[in-house]
C-alpha cells in the first residue's frame, strides 16, 4: 500500500511538471498540445504576418504581360537573356519582339565654315524654296545645311542627283544614324508578386526596365498555342515584328 502511495505521488508530480511544460524538451510531447494558438506563440515574427485584405489579394494574383526593352543590338539582348536566366524567377516561356529601326541620312552641304559663303548659300536656297536647317548630331561636318532627310541611302543619292540636276553644287550625303535591330523581351503572364521581383531586379542588363506589354507586343505576340509550342527564348528562338 505504502508504495502505491509514492507511486501516485511521484505520477503527480510528473504530470505536474508536465503540464507546466517543464518536460517538453524530454518528452517531445508539448503540453499545450499543437493548437493554432500554439504555432503562432512559437513563430519567429509573428508581428511581420500581414492579412491582406480582397483588393491586394487580386492585384497580387492577377496575370499580366510584361516587357523588357528597348534593347538596342544583339549583344544587350543576349546580355538581358543570361541576367533572367541567373535571376531563377520566372521558369515560364519568354518571347522576343524585334523592332528593325531605319537609318537616318541626310543631304547636306559641305562645311560652311565662312560666314558669309552660309548667307549667300542660305539666300540661293531661299529663292529656289527650298527649306533647310542646321546640321546638327554630327561636330566633325558641322557647320552646315541640311536640305533633306532620308530612311535609307538610297533616297539620300536619289535627292542629291536631282539637285544636282538644278545646278546645286557643294552637296553630300551623310548618315546620322545606322540601321538597327530593337528587341523586346516578352513575358506573356505574370503574377503581381513575381512582377514586383522582377522589376526590384538590380542587373545592369536589364535597366531598360520591365513595363506592361505595350499595344504593338500585344498585336505582335503569336497565338497561345503557337507560343506553347515554340522553344523558350532563353534558349534562343524569337518572335519577330
Amino acid at each position: 500500500m505504502r508504495a502505491l502511495v509514492v507511486l501516485l505521488l511521484v505520477l503527480n508530480l510528473v504530470f505536474f511538471a508536465w503540464s507546466r511544460g517543464w518536460l517538453d524538451r524530454i518528452t517531445g510531447i508539448p503540453a499545450q498540445g499543437s493548437s493554432e494558438a500554439h504555432r503562432l506563440q512559437r513563430q519567429e515574427h509573428p508581428e511581420r504576418i500581414e492579412i491582406l485584405d480582397a483588393a491586394t489579394t487580386a492585384a497580387l494574383t492577377q496575370q499580366t504581360c510584361l516587357e523588357l526593352g528597348p534593347l538596342d543590338g544583339d549583344a544587350p539582348l543576349a546580355a538581358a537573356q543570361a541576367a533572367l536566366r541567373a535571376s531563377n524567377l520566372v521558369t515560364g516561356e519568354w518571347l522576343t519582339r524585334t523592332a528593325e529601326q531605319p537609318g537616318s541620312y541626310v543631304v547636306a552641304t559641305i562645311r560652311l565654315d565662312n560666314a558669309e559663303f552660309r548667307a549667300r548659300k542660305e539666300a540661293t536656297y531661299k529663292q529656289l524654296k527650298l527649306d533647310t536647317e542646321p546640321l546638327t548630331g554630327l561636330p566633325a561636318e558641322q557647320p552646315a545645311l541640311v536640305l533633306g532627310r532620308f530612311a535609307t541611302e538610297a533616297q539620300a543619292h536619289a535627292e542629291l542627283a536631282s539637285l544636282d540636276k538644278r545646278g546645286l553644287k557643294g552637296l553630300r550625303v551623310l548618315q546620322v544614324r545606322a540601321p538597327s535591330r530593337q528587341h523586346y523581351l516578352v513575358l506573356r503572364e505574370a503574377d503581381g508578386i513575381t512582377a514586383g521581383k522582377l522589376r526590384s531586379l538590380k542587373d545592369p542588363a536589364l535597366s531598360s526596365g520591365f513595363k506592361t506589354c505595350s499595344t504593338a507586343t500585344h498585336s505582335a505576340l503569336p497565338p497561345v498555342a503557337a507560343a506553347a509550342a515554340s522553344a523558350p527564348l532563353i534558349a534562343g528562338s524569337a518572335a519577330s515584328h
